[in-house]
């Protein structure tokens, strides 16, 4: 665990890496069907954020790019039953906001702006030009990650 998110319990920064996979199937299973494209673009995205991203929250893509795979597939196969995927996910998701509220208001901005953006990736990997850069309905519909109480920090001004 990197040293900016210390205040939080190892299970509970277990489940804000969880939450890229959990994403990602909520994402891109919103039309049906998770396509290796999704996953795959995914999957890239974390190890890209691994080193574009400040520092914080470049060690925590970092981390999550140890299991990405393997905590998605689990997700994939564990909630593959459509009926019931999106109200899972949606109430694990749900479970991130006290976790987040313990951390500095800063870092746990630019974390819940992070997961927003990193749905928006996995919603462009199909469709469109070249089966990239296109939302499609469903997936538009999910983006915002309403299950997830938004955090925002702004910036003091300087005298």
């Amino acid at each position: 665990m990197t040293e900016y998110f210390k205040v939080l319990s190892d299970s509970e920064f277990d489940q804000l890496k969880d939450a890229i996979s959990l994403i990602t199937v909520y994402i891109a299973g919103a039309d049906g069907e998770i396509n290796k494209d999704e996953t795959d673009w995914a999957e890239k995205v974390t190890k890209i954020r691994s080193y574009t991203l400040p520092e914080g929250l470049a060690g925590f893509y970092e981390e999550v790019g140890i299991d990405f795979h393997e905590r998605l597939e689990n997700h994939m196969t564990s909630l593959s039953n459509l009926e019931t995927r999106n109200s899972t996910v949606a109430e694990k998701l749900t479970a991130l906001n006290p976790i987040l509220a313990k951390l500095p208001v800063k870092l746990g901005a630019a974390l819940y702006s992070s997961y927003v953006s990193f749905a928006k990736h996995v919603a462009k990997a199909s469709g469109g030009f070249l089966g990239f850069f296109s939302i499609g309905p469903k997936e538009a519909a999910l983006l915002d990650l309403e299950m997830i109480t938004p955090i925002i920090w702004e910036e003091e001004e300087e005298a």
